[in-house]
């Protein structure tokens, strides 16, 4: 197969009605390295969100059983990816997430701010460090398969095009992104998590790493020091010059789904997608169960 069949193979397709199928061949074929970083830093920057960041210190999942909450997170996410929506195990993923965010009192404002994090940032990470840039197919696909997905959460008033999506993101970061030392318990967690990945004698060189790659209001919102811009500019390079060797290299000829990734750790002996994520009581801390439209949502 040619570098760029699976490509010619998406520009061919309806990026609306077969966007859960594109969306599929761009994550767990053509960018699966890529959209693993993408999300990890969409997920990552909604912490700068104090009214997220507290909720998720609050919760104590994310300092305290980091690894299974990523792995957790990772996981139903894929499962649908994977799946599809009317598949059983799509169904069961996103009636364990439903299950989880209900128990919260997590604003529609919050809701949509983070399904714009999925849908923007591995645009701006894949064409910034990718193989190649994204396709507008796969831009609108991507779009319409998050669109989907908000829709059975139960998001209210969904962005309808990527220009949308990015308009709502970029605002929403200016107006909200704020210190909160919660929201820093909940950052340093995380950062800690990937570090842990790789030997320790590596950790001071990968927390550089991690950094260089965060944005200036991101790194402000935490009040981390920013990195040297000698070493910003390092990191950075050496990310690039990765996406143009796997330029290089043959296409993926079988799927790579998150479930495969080497930092998934808490289920070595397999799990049960019903079995992922918390079982937080309902309304925890006082807090009233956010309201799902049960006509969108899968139940």
């Amino acid at each position: 197969m040619k570098r760029f069949k699976r490509l010619d193979q998406i520009r061919r397709m309806d990026p609306v009605a077969d966007a859960p199928e594109i969306y599929r061949l761009s994550v767990a074929f053509e960018f699966p390295w890529d959209y693993t970083r993408a999300l990890e830093l969409a997920l990552y920057r909604t912490y700068a969100v104090p009214s997220i960041g507290r909720l998720l210190a609050e919760t104590a999942e994310l300092t305290e059983r980091s690894q299974r909450r990523y792995d957790d997170t990772a996981l139903l996410l894929d499962a649908v990816v994977e799946h599809g929506f009317a598949a059983r195990e799509g169904r069961t993923a996103i009636r364990r997430i439903n299950q989880m965010h209900r128990s919260y009192d997590i604003s529609d404002d919050d809701m949509r701010y983070v399904l714009s994090t999925f849908v923007v940032m591995p645009r701006r990470w894949i064409d910034t460090y990718g193989w190649r840039r994204l396709s507008r197919h796969e831009i609108v696909a991507t779009t319409e398969y998050y669109r989907t997905l908000g829709r059975h959460m139960g998001i209210p008033g969904i962005p309808e095009t990527f220009e949308e999506f990015e308009a709502l993101l970029d605002a929403y970061e200016r107006d909200h992104f704020a210190w909160d030392q919660r929201s820093r318990q909940v950052s340093d967690a995380t950062l800690d998590l990937m570090v842990s990945w790789y030997p320790r004698p590596l950790a001071p060189l990968l927390r550089t790493v991690t950094l260089s790659l965060l944005d200036e209001p991101l790194l402000r919102a935490f009040r981390y020091e920013a990195p040297s811009a000698t070493a910003a500019s390092l990191v950075r390079r050496a990310v690039r010059f990765r996406g143009r060797l796997v330029r290089l290299l043959p296409p993926r000829r079988a799927p790579h789904f998150a479930r495969q990734n080497w930092e998934i750790k808490s289920y070595p002996n397999g799990y049960r997608t019903a079995d992922l994520g918390t079982r937080p009581v309902q309304g925890m801390g006082g807090c009233p169960v956010r309201q799902v439209n049960m006509t969108d949502a899968v139940d």
